[in-house]
């Protein structure tokens, strides 16, 4: 009777959620479709592809595929809609922006932005479709609130027949994945959500653009980068271009003084000594306890030749496999 009382209850919240989102579709026979599809997703069905879905629920299975191929809805509106609703049931003082991309294995080369490209999926280059997404965790709450298509330079966003043919619009062009999880951390701040600290893998984390404009947005980030990154412990004296010799063609740009010290791989910075070690449980598994051992630095990563804004290096490695991982913070104590 419980169960039952439960299931029941369930519907009908999953009812009342849905209808939140009436509006942002256009007619009633799309908005029950919806709901079949949404239902068969959190359902226990083994295969949750359309063709079961619609059986379970007495649809048509081409139905069902017109109703995601072929109708159109706001999909604004309900990327605007599901970001109001998590800024006000879900807000947190320190709300954390996960960024992250996610790659689908394709075949062919009609589906918009398909190429062959690194595809996480796969774990290999692959013929795929990527696409930049922004998460919301806040506590024990986590969800996707945005995510938008890369639009591969030279194949897609230099052959514009090719993208209309695949109903790109002409507004769609291409961008560099840290740019574009840029514009979905202004969209969803836009639309309420305030966010206190980021995480990103080494892909964004490596662009120093991307780096300054989480900063200039006014958050705490931590965020992978390759073990080739290469700056200073120390800050390097840089000579201003009317300090240069008055001898020889002027200079018109800064550059590091005569006997600085060369930028160094974030990897061979210390062949014995440096910062101490310290030990972080992070969770138990089946397999045993997971701990890692963490040291930071002040560290001024190299752009353009130049030491750029000094921030926090951590340099974090696994106890039992060896595996070592780097990060840049600009948070004042980030151990």
């Amino acid at each position: 009777m419980e169960i039952l009382e439960q299931t029941t209850s369930f519907k009908r919240r999953l009812t009342w959620f849905l209808k939140r989102f009436d509006d942002c579709i256009k007619t009633a026979p799309s908005r029950k479709h919806m709901r079949t599809y949404v239902k068969g997703q959190i359902s226990d069905l083994a295969r949750k592809s359309v063709e079961p879905i619609a059986l379970e629920a007495g649809v048509a299975p081409r139905t069902l595929q017109e109703f995601l191929g072929l109708h159109r809805w706001d999909h604004e509106a309900v990327r605007r809609r599901v970001q109001q609703i998590v800024a006000r049931d879900h807000s947190h003082d320190n709300a954390i922006a996960l960024i992250d991309e996610t790659s689908f294995a394709k075949k062919g080369d009609k589906t918009a932005g398909v190429q062959r490209q690194w595809c996480g999926s796969t774990g290999k280059k692959d013929n795929c479709v990527v696409t930049v997404h922004l998460g919301y965790g806040a506590g024990d709450f986590h969800v996707l609130i945005d995510g938008d298509l890369y639009l591969p330079e030279e194949s897609w966003h230099q052959d514009r027949s090719r993208c209309r043919e695949a109903g790109i619009p002409d507004e769609v062009v291409y961008r560099p994945k840290w740019e574009i999880a840029l514009e979905l951390l202004d969209r969803a701040m836009d639309n309420g959500i305030r966010f206190r600290y980021l995480a990103a893998d080494e892909l964004y984390g490596a662009a120093s653009s991307f780096r300054r404009g989480v900063a200039q947005r006014g958050m705490i980030y931590v965020v992978e980068v390759p073990k080739s990154l290469m700056g200073w412990t120390q800050r390097p004296r840089v000579t201003a271009p009317e300090d240069a010799p008055r001898t020889g063609r002027p200079r018109t740009l800064p550059r590091l003084a005569n006997g600085a010290k060369a930028a160094r791989r974030v990897e061979k910075l210390w062949q014995r000594g440096g910062p101490p070690w310290q030990c972080f449980h992070v969770k138990n598994t089946g397999k045993g306890p997971v701990v890692w051992r963490a040291r930071r630095t002040r560290f001024c990563p190299r752009e353009r030749e130049l030491p750029g804004e000094e921030c926090w290096l951590i340099v974090a490695c696994n106890v039992i496999t060896g595996e070592t991982k780097y990060f840049l913070s600009n948070a004042a104590n980030p151990l």
